[in-house]
């Protein structure tokens, strides 16, 4: 049996690819960082057939030991500070974690076992202030956040292991995914979120930044099958993963709002404090190669990914509701 090892697996990304990996057969282990908090809600189904192990991205050793100890044949590295607003807050942590991370695991496989064959998740935010549309694997970067910064970083050391120690490693440029388990701090998710509270009479309106802004969203778990056809072609490479189609965040509330049978115009207000200090206007992804090498199509259309999302928080607050369980404000 292979044995996968996936840093943050506890993460919308991590807790999907758990999930595929055990289907295929892997032995599954997931590094979580010690904490008092740990969120093991995503992984919960899948929970008694995973191995939990404690490390962090911040700690060489920690890396090594799980290396020599589990033995995994494929590492992803999902694990990340990985919200945008919060990268301008903590813009030393963020470059900590999301960049020399990436460089930290790579040293490790390179110390323990260099055959292990490695999946960084680059992003899609790399692009930043594009260049090109769409956007494509030659695309220059030019990143317009702490986050895109150290997401370019841990995207071109990997990049370099791979040329200079022969190290099969890969990036997988991700454009924006969604899906229920997304973190209630991303856009996508505070607007599903906001349209059960709103249906159900827990608040009124909901604030939001910039509506035009553009983005190419999936469903997370089409992508986390890309990550694991990466590892498993011939020659490590780069590619490209989202759906070709680009959408505002305005699309997104109207749908989202439509679907629970409301208006968003009545409900959506404008808050400058969300906006970003330097905006990313429009991404669109080309996954030409990836449909062609990998032979992978995201199957999850941008109106059914709504659906579902908003469909998930209703019943949970409907839920909630039947329990007479408040919920926080």
């Amino acid at each position: 049996m292979k044995t996968a090892l996936i840093t943050g697996i506890t993460g919308q990304d991590g807790s999907y690819l758990a999930e595929f990996l055990l289907k295929k057969g892997y032995k599954v282990v997931g590094m979580v960082r010690r904490s008092s908090t740990i969120n093991f809600q995503r992984i919960e189904s899948v929970q008694d057939k995973i191995e939990i192990v404690q490390g962090d991205l911040i700690d060489q050793l920690s890396l090594i030991n799980i290396l020599k100890e589990y033995k995994p044949v494929e590492v992803y590295n999902l694990a990340a500070q990985s919200f945008v607003p919060t990268s301008w807050s903590q813009p030393i942590l963020t470059g900590e974690v999301t960049a020399l991370g990436v460089t930290r695991v790579l040293e490790a496989i390179r110390a323990v076992n260099p055959k292990i064959k490695f999946y960084q998740a680059s992003s899609s935010e790399m692009f930043g202030k594009v260049e090109e549309t769409p956007q494509r694997e030659t695309t220059r970067l030019h990143p317009r956040s702490p986050y895109g910064v150290a997401k370019v970083y841990g995207h071109w050391i990997t990049v370099n292991y791979r040329e200079s120690f022969d190290i099969f490693a890969c990036s997988g440029i991700l454009f924006n995914h969604e899906s229920p388990r997304r973190g209630i701090e991303f856009v996508t998710r505070k607007i599903t979120d906001g349209v059960a509270r709103i249906k159900l009479g827990y608040q009124k309106d909901l604030r939001l930044g910039n509506l035009d802004a553009k983005r190419d969203w999936g469903y997370a778990g089409d992508y986390v099958e890309a990550m694991w056809l990466m590892l498993q072609q011939k020659k490590p490479d780069d590619f490209v993963i989202g759906t070709g189609e680009t959408h505002s965040v305005r699309e997104f509330c109207k749908i989202a709002f439509r679907r629970a049978g409301l208006d968003y115009r009545k409900h959506v207000k404008i808050d400058k404090k969300f906006y970003r200090p330097a905006e990313v206007h429009l991404l669109l992804g080309d996954p030409a190669k990836a449909k062609k090498k990998l032979k992978w199509e995201p199957k999850v259309s941008f109106k059914e990914l709504i659906h579902m999302m908003v469909d998930y928080d209703l019943e949970r607050y409907e839920e909630m509701k039947r329990h007479g369980i408040k919920p926080r404000k």
